[in-house]
């Protein structure tokens, strides 16, 4: 069963960061709140977590996942940036988007699209989120947690409990969510496209 660990969602506690962070670096699927909705984390590249999340939300193989980076800086260690794009990510960056992007030899390929060779990449404008990379030193590998046969992701940490806590390690109650997943923008050609409208305002590319 999972276990709950309560976090302040404005000024988390740094012991229970470490405890977050450590469980991550252990193999352990975590659920913690973003700045749009929950989402699966887990250490970047962990097959063993991948198919975890996948079992759970009965994706195909072909389920992309997305590394929430820290800083623009991180961002440009695993996806190729052209500078329109750096300008864009700069203006949108930490928010609720998902930019899809050309990866780079940093990425396991598992993580990347098998066709495209491409990555999704975020910067959350969360607190306890900021925390956790900062003291990880590298992406989470990330998936919104919604659940085979839910229109929307769960928000509530009791509620994740309730329906998968034996199904995952550890859940961050950091406080309910918003509703909406992020919106996701792809940025790997030379045209801006927006895959999904979420939480995050599009408007000004559509």
């Amino acid at each position: 069963m999972a276990k709950l660990i309560e976090v302040h969602p404005i000024d988390p506690q740094p012991r229970r960061v470490a405890k977050i962070v450590a469980a991550i670096r252990d193999g352990g699927l975590i659920a913690y709140p973003t700045d749009s909705s929950y989402a699966f984390g887990c250490h970047i590249g962990d097959k063993r977590a991948m198919d975890r999340i996948r079992r759970i939300r009965r994706t195909d193989k072909n389920h992309n996942f997305t590394l929430v980076c820290s800083d623009l800086s991180e961002i440009s260690t695993y996806a190729r940036v052209d500078n329109w794009a750096y300008r864009m990510l700069k203006s949108m960056t930490p928010g609720p988007y998902t930019f899809i992007l050309p990866a780079t030899r940093e990425v396991p390929k598992r993580l990347q699209h098998p066709k495209r060779r491409t990555i999704g990449l975020r910067v959350p404008d969360h607190p306890l989120v900021r925390a956790v990379l900062e003291e990880l030193g590298e992406p989470i590998m990330s998936s919104t947690l919604l659940l085979p046969g839910d229109d929307l992701p769960l928000t509530d940490p009791h509620e994740i409990e309730e329906r998968i806590g034996h199904e995952i390690d550890l859940i961050i109650d950091a406080g309910a969510t918003g509703i909406e997943p992020t919106s996701v923008i792809d940025l790997s050609e030379d045209t801006v496209k927006v895959l999904r409208v979420g939480r995050g305002d599009v408007s000004a590319l559509l």
